[in-house]
């Protein structure tokens, strides 16, 4: 007997079947099949959660915090996010009550924010290379993903003029992160300025993803949303997985009118309902006691930074030095291979695994990303290992025939 049904494929909505897999993890379903791997990929701190944070975990576990909170988060948390940013971010106030929601993780906000906003067929600009789940989340909402190459050259900046020849009257939105993930780009007080300029006078809304700002270097941290006239037009993003090493914990927290709020929220109490109570009382103690924490494990990075681009240099790679974040995105042109291959045979060749950089948007080609987010020796083997590498491709290539 025969079935007249359909295919699995064909019963899965157009919109989803056709979404690609991402270039992260795909590459790192591959890197989890191999042994004695040392890992420059995954973008996740090498640190434990910090003892005092994971205590208060334990601790609500123990007095029975296992129940739902409201939709919005604990009050107490909310509390502490105002206070945070009140501290981190001079004259960025946020009511509580009203303009706060706690997030399963910065990702979760991200998501509430683009369906909240847009309509079919809206378009949202952003800068590429970026975080390789922005053009599917927007397509996901079935608004219309715009991408705005960025350069080395320029230092990763997004620039007016670049916004300006991708902006349409079908423009709703304008996403960003910095400091950036995969290029280490954070912004100046100048960048902050002209991007708000911008946002205002095409009557525009700002999602900012912020997830990275306490790891900034050797320049003060700047957000879009602390701009005149920003604040009213700004969905502010941020959470604890980077910053506090709580990657497991999947928190994160979203601010903005209380208008705009009250819409995330919406789709997040029928998706998800609540963030997950205990991780809620461990952010409590992050956010009011964990300020040594983040200055020791920025510190750390800081440190491997300056040894990774150093390295670069003595290989010959050029590399725009990371100003903020825990990434490296060298050049890899001139090597006689694409960004995939070189990432493939790297990891082939001497079992270090890096991203290619196509896994960031199209302009990504030419560079693979490599996260310091793991140890110093491990990094310092790395780097030998990617010297020998680099020696037999230009080695290869002289011997080339002409």
């Amino acid at each position: 007997m025969t079935s007249d049904c359909k295919s699995h494929r064909d019963f899965i909505a157009p919109h989803v079947r056709d979404l690609p897999r991402s270039g992260i993890r795909d590459f790192f379903d591959i890197v989890a099949t191999r042994a004695d791997i040392i890992s420059l990929g995954i973008g996740e701190p090498d640190f434990t959660t910090p003892w005092h944070i994971r205590e208060r975990a334990i601790e609500a576990i123990e007095q029975g915090a296992t129940r739902y909170t409201a939709n919005l988060g604990l009050s107490e948390l909310r509390k502490a996010v105002s206070r945070y940013l009140a501290r981190s971010y001079p004259g960025l106030t946020y009511d509580w009550q009203h303009e706060t929601l706690i997030t399963v993780g910065v990702s979760e906000a991200l998501d509430l924010a683009i369906r909240a906003l847009l309509s079919p067929g809206d378009e949202v600009l952003y800068h590429e290379p970026c975080f390789v789940a922005y053009a599917p989340l927007i397509r996901l909402a079935h608004g219309v993903p715009v991408p705005v190459e960025t350069r080395a050259a320029d230092g990763f900046r997004l620039t007016r003029a670049a916004l300006e020849a991708r902006l349409t009257p079908r423009t709703r939105a304008l996403l960003i992160n910095f400091p950036c993930n995969p290029t280490g780009a954070a912004l100046t007080a100048a960048d902050a300025s002209e991007l708000a300029d911008f946002v205002r006078e095409h009557d525009l809304v700002m999602i900012t993803d912020e997830v990275y700002s306490e790891l900034t270097y050797d320049m003060p941290r700047v957000s879009v949303a602390t701009q005149p006239g920003m604040r009213e037009r700004t969905v502010f993003l941020n959470g604890f997985s980077k910053a506090w090493a709580m990657t497991g914990f999947r928190l994160g927290f979203a601010c903005a009118p209380a208008e705009l709020i009250e819409a995330m929220m919406k789709v997040h109490q029928f998706g998800m309902m609540c963030a997950p109570v205990v991780s809620q009382k461990a952010a409590i103690e992050a956010l009011d006691n964990g300020w040594d924490d983040i200055r020791e494990m920025r510190e750390s990075y800081q440190a491997r930074r300056n040894y990774l681009c150093s390295a670069f240099a003595a290989i010959g790679l050029e590399c725009f030095v990371p100003q903020g974040a825990f990434y490296a995105f060298p050049s890899i042109s001139g090597m006689g291979l694409n960004s995939h291959d070189f990432a493939m045979r790297f990891l082939d060749e001497e079992r270090v695994a890096c991203v290619p950089g196509t896994a960031f948007g199209a302009c990504g080609e030419g560079y693979v990303r490599c996260a310091y987010a793991t140890d110093m020796e491990q990094i310092k083997e790395a780097m030998g290992r990617l010297e020998r590498f680099v020696k037999r491709l230009r080695g290869a290539a002289g011997k080339a025939p002409k």
